[in-house]
């Protein structure tokens, strides 16, 4: 056989050794006597390869690129009956033929980041934030790591580490576990969720609770086609709510001309005559590379200061795997404090105006993203025009960050 095929399948059969015990000869120009007889017949009987339409193997040519790339495709879709070693090799062989495999339209990027049963993923930023109500600036470094362990064909165990440091005070680093839940999955369109997951209330990465402290409850998914329900038990980590019991409930439909969202949000937890009932309603219109969006929400209990409400523009869309794609989106928000959770997802701090006893936050709210090379990308986020009631000059305020994905 030509050295080449040789060492391909070898590689092949170190992979599946084990998998199938003795199989018949497949082909009519490989012989028992050949010392890679067993390798060939083994990889055959499994369907990792197939041989050519006349019966023969032909082991004597080369192998090309794309032939091993159809054999690494084939090994991939049995990966979970490989053992933590073989994965690693077949890592290998996928991370060496990655073009060949996308030109076959298999993805490997899971692959590549599986170990045993566990998946990993992460993200890192670097960022320097110029802070409004009277916070000064800040220059701050994030990493995050994600874990996903398969428990069995319906459960998974989800979590994240994070490890945040200030560069300008060594003193306020920290490492934490800031994500544990457990995943239950019910055939395709239910799913319970228990334990501490992030849980976003609002558009623009959820500007009114997007907090990376996250949420300790329990919820339960359900999604039909291009619509959606969730409803949900337990308290928000961060913020004004932080502490405070609430159910929830989120709904979600895809028309193709425009998305809506509605939500829903109840205090269990206050003395009742102080509890808050939360209502809010969301929608986006795509229209080619432009797409319009806007909220409002509404305290029901409140007497006064009791709404929030947003509009805003965004053109394109940024391709973390595409560098040069960008997204921009601009928006004017005006907020009240009894409808504001705390912990907002915003890129900027100017919603801290709440805690220094502002009734009313409004501002304009800008934010772009370019990919400058595969899994790196820049940030941008500008609040300007921000006045907030009875606060004396209030500041603009801004952030850049550098962001990586792996």
């Amino acid at each position: 056989m030509n050295m080449k095929k040789i060492l391909a399948i070898a590689a092949a059969a170190a992979l599946t050794a084990g998998v199938s015990a003795y199989a018949a000869n497949p082909f009519s120009d490989v012989s028992t006597s050949d010392w890679a007889y067993q390798a060939v017949a083994d990889l055959s009987d499994q369907g990792v390869v197939i041989g050519y339409p006349d019966g023969t193997f032909r082991g004597e040519r080369n192998i090309t690129r794309y032939e091993l790339a159809q054999i690494v495709a084939r090994m991939m879709a049995r990966e979970d009956q490989l053992n933590a070693e073989q994965r690693a090799t077949l890592e290998k062989l996928a991370g060496e033929y990655a073009d060949e495999l996308a030109n076959l339209g298999v993805r490997v990027s899971k692959l590549e980041k599986k170990v045993g049963n566990l998946y990993w993923s992460g993200n890192a930023r670097m960022r320097y934030q110029d802070k409004t109500a009277d916070k000064g600036d800040n220059w701050d470094g994030r990493i995050r790591i994600n874990v996903k362990a398969d428990v069995n064909e319906s459960t998974t165990v989800n979590g994240r580490f994070v490890s945040n440091m200030n560069f300008k005070n060594d003193n306020t680093a920290s490492t934490k576990m800031d994500v544990l839940n457990v995943r239950h999955q019910f055939g395709d369109a239910a799913a319970v969720t228990l334990g501490r997951y992030g849980n976003n209330f609002g558009n623009q990465g959820g500007w009114l609770y997007g907090s990376g402290d996250g949420f300790d409850g329990a919820q339960v998914q359900f999604g039909l086609g291009k619509f959606g329900v969730t409803v949900g038990y337990g308290q928000f980590n961060a913020g004004a709510a932080n502490g405070v019991d609430v159910l929830y409930a989120k709904g979600n439909a895809d028309f193709g001309v425009a998305k809506l969202d509605l939500n829903y949000v109840a205090d269990k937890d206050s003395a009742k005559d102080d509890r808050a009932e939360i209502m809010g309603a969301g929608l986006v219109v795509p229209a080619g590379d432009f797409r319009v969006f806007g909220e409002y929400w509404k305290n029901t209990t409140a007497d006064e200061n009791d709404k929030a409400w947003n509009a805003g523009i965004g053109y394109g869309m940024m391709n973390l795997k595409k560098p040069g794609t960008f997204s921009i989106d601009v928006a004017y928000n005006d907020v009240d404090e009894n409808v504001y959770f705390g912990g907002t997802g915003l890129g900027t701090n100017v919603l801290d105006y709440f805690a220094k006893d502002a009734e009313n936050v409004t501002f304009w709210n800008a934010v772009a993203k370019v990919t400058l090379a595969k899994n790196v990308y820049l940030q941008g986020d500008y609040a300007f025009d921000v006045d907030a009631e009875g606060i004396k000059d209030a500041d603009d305020a801004w952030a850049v960050s550098l962001n990586y994905k792996f």
